[in-house]
């Protein structure tokens, strides 16, 4: 008699998620500065497994310097879907502008990524210039992914306005200190109709994993790999934290409790 073969469960390649009616198997969108050059960038983010990158159009030529390496030639687009960001806007005018250089440069390229930040020192958002950046920009055709604070009201009137994914910090950017309100991102979550990516704030692997544990569908860093020691293998350990937390939100954890509970059941003991 045969012994019965386990079953194999392939969450993480049959899992896809859609943006803006494209679907993509990988979760994890990254950024393309801060590397010590391009090489290292394309290595690392080879390694992270990302189909989605982003860069700051006001800080990477994309064409814009012709004697200058071009982003485009080391990451094709053919390979990739590109986000190009405001990155560096503080005001809703100088936003709306990057996002039309964008469209220019790309060839009519309409998928972005919006922030607009309030102050140098922290770069938190500014809602108010987001909001109206975002009306306009809507209006002109762009399929906006939104970078916004962690405010449940405020990311359910981005999507109300037609943002197509919104992207809530989980701490300031750069700060690598993981998801400080999970409480805040989990409503968030609850309560959307549009994909939701973290955005802003993971340090390592382990705050991967708790926001994709958290129901996100996604999350985007730059930072948290560039700014590693071995961003190469950064990137790597990323891309399986992702997974892995994706599995464990589908797999369902366990409640907790505040006593201890049998790991092995005590009914039908022979002693």
């Amino acid at each position: 008699m045969s012994t019965p073969q386990p079953k194999i469960v392939e969450t993480s390649n049959n899992d896809s998620f859609m943006i803006a009616g494209k679907p993509y198997s990988s979760r994890l969108l990254v950024g393309t500065g801060k590397y010590k050059d391009l090489d290292q960038a394309k290595a690392a983010i080879q390694a992270s497994g990302a189909e989605i990158i982003t860069m700051a159009v006001r800080r990477t030529n994309i064409g814009q310097s012709p004697d200058e390496p071009n982003l485009l030639e080391v990451l094709s687009p053919q390979d990739y879907t590109y986000l190009p960001n405001t990155a560096g806007c503080y005001t809703a005018d100088d936003a709306i502008r990057t996002c039309r250089l964008a469209r220019e440069l790309l060839d009519g390229h309409d998928l972005v990524k919006l922030e607009v930040l309030g102050d140098e020192k922290t770069l938190f958002p500014d809602v108010a210039e987001t909001m109206r950046a975002a009306e306009t920009l809507i209006k002109e055709g762009f399929k906006i992914m939104v970078y916004t604070n962690d405010d449940p009201i405020i990311a359910k009137r981005l999507e109300e306005m037609g943002c197509v994914a919104v992207m809530p910090l989980a701490a300031p950017i750069g700060s690598g200190l993981g998801i400080r309100n999970p409480y805040n991102i989990l409503t968030i979550v609850e309560n959307a109709n549009v994909p939701i990516l973290v955005d802003a704030g993971v340090g390592t692997a382990s705050d991967a994993a708790v926001a994709m544990e958290l129901g996100c569908d996604g999350l985007l860093m730059q930072t948290a790999i560039a700014g590693a020691k071995d961003p190469i293998l950064m990137a790597s350990a990323m891309k399986k934290a992702v997974e892995a937390g994706r599995e464990a939100y589908l797999a369902g954890r366990i409640p907790k409790k505040r006593f201890a509970s049998a790991s092995s059941p005590l009914d039908g003991l022979f002693f």
